[in-house]
């Protein structure tokens, strides 16, 4: 499975792929009550967006929050609230980065906003399908898009069990699953430094 979403992604990212003489990326892994998410980071091509989710992970914000937004055949979104669907306090909005070249396909993972397009934070959104309408297009409020900063390369199954999950109507929020899917933690793997041969 790793292998065809390795594939997935060398296509995901044509046109600024990593190479081959590329460090590669930190990876993000989410322990959920659904089983384990691993997220390549894009911290090439959206180095602020990754270094604020990196820093997000590493206070431990993202312990005990919930996937609180699920709609099949588009997206689940998480990593803002907790399971009192009260929203976490968070730090500064990030810069948009949606004009890196990636798009919101199957498996990529994006920054969730408000309708400014630079007010993105902690939440976090994974596509179960290809979500044309999110990418960006201009550099305008209704054409910034949405910045993917990830993919999934491990748990895709996990995400698409999160999916069909029922959902119900919690005071303002729809689409809030009954039962509570937690995340509870999230860790992030740097990769291992090569070795230097004579």
């Amino acid at each position: 499975m790793r292998t065809l979403l390795t594939l997935f992604g060398a296509v995901l990212v044509a046109g600024g792929a990593m190479g081959a003489d590329k460090t590669p990326n930190p990876e993000m892994i989410l322990d959920t009550t659904e089983g384990i998410i691993t997220i390549e980071l894009f911290q090439d091509r959206a180095p602020k967006s990754v270094a604020n989710v990196i820093r997000y992970a590493e206070d431990g914000f993202y312990a005990d929050t919930i996937f609180h937004r699920v709609i099949p055949s588009f997206m689940v979104q998480g990593g803002g609230f907790g399971q009192d669907m009260v929203k976490k306090p968070v730090g500064e909005p990030v810069e948009n980065e949606a004009d890196n070249g990636l798009k919101n396909l199957r498996g990529t993972v994006a920054l969730a906003r408000t309708s400014d397009p630079h007010s993105a934070t902690a939440q976090f959104y994974i596509n179960l399908v290809n979500n044309d309408s999110l990418n960006h297009t201009t550099k305008t409020t209704r054409g910034w898009g949405y910045t993917v900063f990830g993919r999934v390369v491990e748990g895709m199954n996990v995400v698409d069990r999160i999916a069909r999950t029922r959902t119900q109507t919690r005071g303002p929020y729809r689409d809030v699953p009954v039962l509570p899917i937690v995340i509870e933690r999230a860790s992030i793997r740097y990769p291992e430094p090569e070795s230097v041969e004579e």
